[in-house]
C-alpha cells in the first residue's frame, strides 16, 4: 500500500512538472502585442477586454498590452516610431495617411460603416435627408460626421447650399446643439448618443446616416508595413482572437460590460456602457464566407473618392496599397 501511495504521488508530482514545463513553453512562446487606441476608453473597446478576461488572446499565444491614445495622429505616429505593433482607429483616416505616403496597412476593418447618426430637437426633427434643408449644424475642422456632408447631401438630392453648417471648435458641438444654437449636430451611436440621452434623459430625434448611403470606415486595425513583415504571425493570432472577442462580446453584452468596467472605473454607468457595446455589435458585420475584419477592395475605393470630395489628393494609389487581408486568413 504504501509503495501504491508513493507511486500515485510520484505520479501527481510528475504531472504537476509537466504541466508547468508545458506553461513555462506555451508563455515563453507567447509573443508581445502592443496595441494603442486612438482615443480615451469607451464602449468600442469592450470586446477587447473581455477576450483578455477570458484569455483569448493568450490561447492565442499572444500577450496583449493595451493602451488609450490621445487622437490618431498620435497613434499612428507612435505606430511608425516602433512603439506599437498595431492601432485601432477610424479606416478613413489610415486610407488618408497612406494617401500621403505613409508606410502602413489596414489589416481589419471592423466598420466598413462608421456609425454615425445626425440628432436633433423634437421641435426641428430631422428624421429624413430633406429635413435638413432651412436647418444649422454644427460643424468642427476634421469632425468626421458633418466633413462629408456635402457628398451625403449628393447622395440623397438634398440642396446642400440650404444647410447652414456653423464652424465651432470641437468641444463646444454638443453644448451649442444643447442650448438649442444650432438645430443638429453628429453623433457616433457607439459613444456619443448613448452618453447624451442618458446624461439629458430624453431620446432625440435620429438620422442614421449609414442607412442614407454614407460609408466612412471606422474601427480599423492598422500595422506598419514593417511591422507586418516582421510580426506577421503574432499579428495574425492577435486578429483571430479579436474575432472571437467580438462575437462573445455579441452573444454576452453583460460580460463585456463589465469586463470592461473593471479597467474603466471612472466611466459612465453600466447601462450607457453596455449600449456603447451593444451599438458597436450592432455595427460590426459578418461578412457571407469571409473573417470578421474582411475588407472589401470597394470600401477602400469608395473612401478615396470621399476623401477626394474634401481634400486635394494627387492621382489615388491602387486600393490594393491600403490593405491587406492576408492576416486574417490561417
Amino acid at each position: 500500500m504504501l509503495h501504491a501511495t508513493g507511486a500515485i504521488r510520484g505520479a501527481a508530482i510528475a504531472a504537476t512538472a509537466a504541466f508547468a514545463t508545458l506553461m513555462a513553453s506555451q508563455s515563453a512562446m507567447a509573443e508581445d502585442v502592443n496595441v494603442r487606441f486612438s482615443w480615451k476608453l469607451k464602449g468600442e473597446y469592450g470586446f477587447f477586454y473581455l477576450g483578455e478576461q477570458k484569455g483569448l488572446y493568450k490561447d492565442a499565444g499572444v500577450t496583449l498590452k493595451l493602451g488609450e491614445g490621445a487622437g490618431s495622429q498620435a497613434a499612428l505616429g507612435s505606430l511608425i516610431q516602433g512603439q506599437e505593433d498595431a492601432v485601432i482607429l477610424p479606416g478613413i483616416f489610415a486610407i488618408s495617411a497612406i494617401q500621403k505616403g505613409m508606410p502602413i496597412k489596414i489589416v481589419a476593418l471592423y466598420q466598413p460603416e462608421s456609425p454615425l447618426a445626425l440628432i436633433s430637437h423634437p421641435d426641428k426633427a430631422v428624421n429624413t435627408p430633406k429635413d435638413l434643408e432651412g436647418k444649422t449644424i454644427a460643424h468642427a475642422v476634421g469632425e468626421t460626421g458633418t466633413s462629408y456632408l456635402d457628398a451625403f447631401c449628393e447622395i440623397n438630392e438634398v440642396d446642400c447650399s440650404k444647410i447652414s453648417k456653423v464652424q465651432m471648435d470641437s468641444q463646444s458641438r454638443v453644448p451649442q446643439f444643447l442650448q438649442k444654437q444650432v438645430d443638429a449636430v453628429s453623433v457616433y451611436k457607439t459613444n456619443d448618443l448613448p452618453v447624451l440621452e442618458d446624461k439629458i434623459g430624453q431620446k432625440f430625434p435620429t438620422l442614421d446616416m449609414t442607412e442614407y448611403g454614407l460609408a466612412i470606415p471606422g474601427m480599423a486595425v492598422v500595422a506598419s508595413d514593417d511591422g507586418i513583415a516582421k510580426k506577421g504571425p503574432a499579428l495574425r493570432s492577435f486578429l483571430a482572437a479579436n474575432a472571437e472577442a467580438i462575437e462573445m462580446a455579441r452573444s454576452d453584452p453583460a460580460a463585456a460590460t463589465a469586463a470592461l468596467k473593471s479597467v474603466w472605473q471612472a466611466g459612465p454607468s453600466d447601462q450607457v456602457i453596455r449600449q456603447q457595446i451593444e451599438a458597436t455589435s450592432a455595427s460590426i458585420p459578418v461578412p457571407s464566407g469571409k473573417p470578421i475584419g474582411w475588407i472589401d477592395e470597394k470600401a477602400i475605393a469608395d473612401a478615396l473618392k470621399l476623401i477626394g470630395s474634401v481634400e486635394e489628393i494627387d492621382d489615388p494609389k491602387p486600393a490594393s496599397s491600403f490593405y491587406t487581408n492576408e492576416l486574417l486568413t490561417q
